[in-house]
């Protein structure tokens, strides 16, 4: 949060670790109105508390089996994106663990807002390809 209000940063995504979302809020003041807060959210629980909390947008997963986390949270499948989707909205859900470049169109399917990868970007010969080709279901 120091780092992105430092910077001057359009918003802030918080991990379960990190500051509360009600601590990060109330940090901001009145730079609030116009900072995006995003949390990474991985059961039901977690989404209802982002939601009531006042989160801009939610990552919820892994969706699928993520070899980037150490000890990552059990996989929720598509059926669980689904399930996070429903119950956050209006507020946008974005996919997050394990997504490959192949998962786009049914992570699209099931309503989230968008899909967060790593090592699909990050490994593809072309990663500035590899994103547009990620984001074009969510279009």
């Amino acid at each position: 949060l120091d780092v992105a209000l430092a910077c001057d940063a359009d918003g802030v995504h918080l991990g379960q670790d990190d500051l509360p979302l009600a601590d990060a809020s109330a940090a901001l003041g009145a730079r609030r109105a116009t900072m995006m807060i995003g949390i990474s959210t991985h059961d039901l629980a977690q989404v209802a508390a982002a939601v009531r909390g006042g989160a801009d947008y939610l990552g919820f997963g892994p969706v699928f089996a993520t070899s980037t986390k150490a000890n990552p949270d059990p996989v929720v499948g598509l059926a669980g994106l689904s399930s996070a989707v429903q119950l956050a909205a209006p507020i946008p859900v974005v996919a997050i663990g394990g997504i490959a470049l192949e998962h786009a169109p049914s992570i699209a399917a099931t309503g989230a807002a968008a899909a967060c990868a790593i090592s699909a970007i990050n490994s593809a010969p072309d990663p500035a390809a590899a994103a547009r080709a990620l984001s074009l279901p969510f279009a």
